[in-house]
């Protein structure tokens, strides 16, 4: 019985353990780019060695970038007192594609989750404190996702801020359906969920 080489093999392998793409799509995904050019396939190979080597975390607030810190941390035009918590970079690009708020964020890189093993110390929960130490922050907006983790994550962080009498914490409000993730949320629901944010 014929098989694929074990270079066709290795790459469907890999392919395959990529989110969303199961044996099948992988085995299409290969014979793709074995049809393409060598150039055009290349490329592919490049873009995942940049995005692998040059990419990191700002030291501040925990986004991708390629710069340090990244060019929403540098822009003095955003208000540094105001930072709003995210759980991850896409979150960050969400709220950002809304185009209506101008403060700064810290990106959490996660969610307490005690089921999944993630625990505070895995999160950049430190860093913010250290934020806050410094004395510029004067409000906290909780832009965690309205879920269980979400929610309890908040409330881990909404302690931690309590030691800071001149901090106001605020939450976005509740135009984002519990449940769902800010990522998938549209611009109108992103604009009235951060214009109407609450205190907590």
């Amino acid at each position: 019985m014929a098989s694929y080489t074990t270079s066709i093999q290795n790459l469907m392998n890999e392919l395959s353990r990529l989110p969303g793409i199961g044996m099948r799509s992988a085995e299409r995904i290969a014979f793709h780019l074995l049809k393409q050019k060598p150039e055009e396939a290349m490329r592919l190979a490049d873009a995942i060695r940049d995005v692998k080597t040059r990419i990191k975390h700002c030291s501040v607030c925990y986004n991708l970038t390629e710069s340090d810190p990244c060019a929403i941390c540098a822009n003095s035009s955003r208000d540094q007192g105001v930072v709003c918590v995210v759980e991850q970079p896409k979150d960050l690009l969400a709220l950002e594609a809304a185009g209506l708020y101008q403060g700064v964020y810290h990106v959490l890189l996660g969610r307490i989750s005690p089921l999944e093993g993630i625990n505070p110390e895995d999160l950049t929960i430190d860093a913010l404190t250290k934020r806050l130490e410094s004395g510029v922050v004067r409000e906290i907006i909780m832009g965690t996702n309205p879920t269980m983790e979400g929610d309890g994550t908040a409330l881990y962080l909404q302690n931690i801020i309590a030691r800071f009498p001149n901090v106001t914490v605020t939450r976005l409000a509740r135009g984002l359906p519990t449940g769902s993730s800010i990522e998938y949320a549209n611009r109108n629901i992103l604009a009235d969920a951060i214009s109407g944010r609450q205190k907590m």
